[in-house]
This record gives C-alpha cells, structure tokens and sequence, in this order.
C-alpha cells in the first residue's frame, strides 16, 4: 500500500495510507514509526470500515512542526489533518505518542470522535520514570541515538516478535532525526497534559497494552479506564510495547469489537 499526499491548512504536507469503505476510522503511529506500522490493522478494519493511517508530523512523509511543538501542538496538527481529509466524527486509536494525541484529541474536541483506543498509552508516569524519559528525549535532541535499547526493551524471542522488531528498525532507522526528536520531547512530556481532563471524555475509550510492558504498564492503562465514564482495559498476556504487531490477531480482534462499541451518549 502506497501513501498518499495532501495539503493542509498551514502549508504543511500530510502523508497516509488509506484502505476500505465505510465508516472513517483514524489511526495514529508512536515515535519514530510510520503508517505502515498498522498495516495488519488495516487489513483488517478496511474488511468493514474506512481505515486512514496517518504519518505522524516528521515521520513518514508528513511535514515536521515546529521543534518546540508541544502535545498540544500535535493535537491541533490532528484537527487540520481531519480537516485537510474532510471528515467530522471519527473513531480515533493510537499507540503510544499516537495514544497521547488520541487522548488530547478527544479530550479537546469530544464533537469529532465517536470512540477512542488508546494502544501502550502512558499515563501519569512516577518522577523517575519521567525524569528517565526525559532525559532520553534531550539525547535524541542533542544527536545521540540509541535504538537497540527500546528495541530490546520492546521485544522478546519469539519468531514472531523479531521479525516485528525488523521492521520497526527500519522505520526507526529512516525516520527524520529532528522530527524524532521533536515528537520524543513532546512524548516525554506529555503524559499528564490532559490527564486531568478524561472524566469529560464522553465516548467510549479503550485501553490496550501488554502484560509485558514496563512504561505503558497495564496499572497506567487500569488507571485511564478509571478515570474514564465509559472506560475499558484490554491486557494482553506475553506482550510488550508493540502490541499490534507482536499480537495483531488479539488486537484486531479487540478493536473489531471496539468498532462495535455503543456510542449513545458520545457526542456525533
């Protein structure tokens, strides 16, 4: 599948890869990756929806922000990119960075999103947890790249894991070293922007995240569904940060019945 190309508002260019008919469902990338990485769920969701993965500002072939660019800055990229692609409501999911900007998008325009997933999302990390992820963001934005670490850190053994593992180091590894580092200071700081605010979300929102991962821990994603009105966790066991390639099946069936969730009460 080949991306495609479009203007938005402010000049920028927003590049995405697009499959099926049907009801729009948006879907946001992590740090460092692109759209390809939701190809087993656009395969899957384009059976019965409009499925539009969207590469991330910097990353694929979308234009960068501005390199203060905080989360709300993303958030906002989102809303002229849903804009530039003429769509009001949309079913919205994330993984990871793209989970933030999930969470900030429906927190902040609740009228535009009819049902959220938040895939490894982090919420509310401890102080050493963020001063660690913060000091990891000042590297990357001082030219000092380690990738093996998360690599190793977000995959185990097995076949099925290594060979996703293949694949997210080849997006890492041709990912735009100034974009990266713009999206990874906005990442790592995040975590709490609008936190405060998912009691207000009013649709549908989903936590899904791996027994195994040791920053988007299955208690940050307990804890988002607390705090949410109609808030539900998905763990999946032997899995860590890259859930939807590491277990596509399992996330593609969770977000099939996601899809399926009742959205009376959301705002449309």
């Amino acid at each position: 599948m080949t991306s495609t190309t479009r203007p938005l508002s402010d000049g920028a260019t927003l590049s995405y890869r697009e499959a099926g008919q049907g009801a729009p469902v948006v879907l946001i990338h992590g740090v460092g990756l692109q759209s390809a990485a939701w190809d087993p769920q656009i395969e899957a969701l384009s059976m019965t929806h409009r499925v539009i993965a969207l590469d991330m500002p910097g990353h694929g072939g979308s234009s960068p922000l501005a390199v203060d660019a905080t989360l709300p800055d993303f958030v906002a990229w989102l809303a002229r990119a849903l804009d530039a692609l003429e769509l009001e409501a949309v079913s919205l999911a994330g993984h990871s960075m793209g989970a933030l900007i999930t969470l900030g998008f429906a927190a902040a325009h609740p009228d535009r999103v009819t049902r959220a997933a938040l895939l490894n999302p982090v919420y509310r990390r401890s102080p050493e947890a963020r001063a660690a992820v913060i000091a990891r963001a000042d590297e990357i934005r001082q030219g000092q790249i380690d990738l093996d670490t998360p690599l190793t850190r977000w995959f185990g053994d097995s076949s099925a894991d290594q060979a996703a593992r293949a694949d997210v180091a080849e997006w890492l590894g041709a990912v735009d070293l100034d974009g990266y580092a713009t999206a990874y200071s906005a990442f790592a700081r995040g975590d709490t922007t609008y936190a405060d605010r998912i009691g207000t979300i009013p649709c549908p929102l989903w936590a899904i995240t791996g027994d195994g991962d040791p920053n988007s821990t299955p208690a940050m994603s307990w804890a988002i569904a607390a705090a949410a009105p109609r808030g539900r966790v998905l763990v999946i066991a032997g899995h860590r940060h890259m859930v939807n390639l590491t277990a596509p099946e399992a996330v593609n069936a969770a977000l099939t019945d996601w899809l399926a969730s009742d959205t009376e009460g959301a705002k449309t």
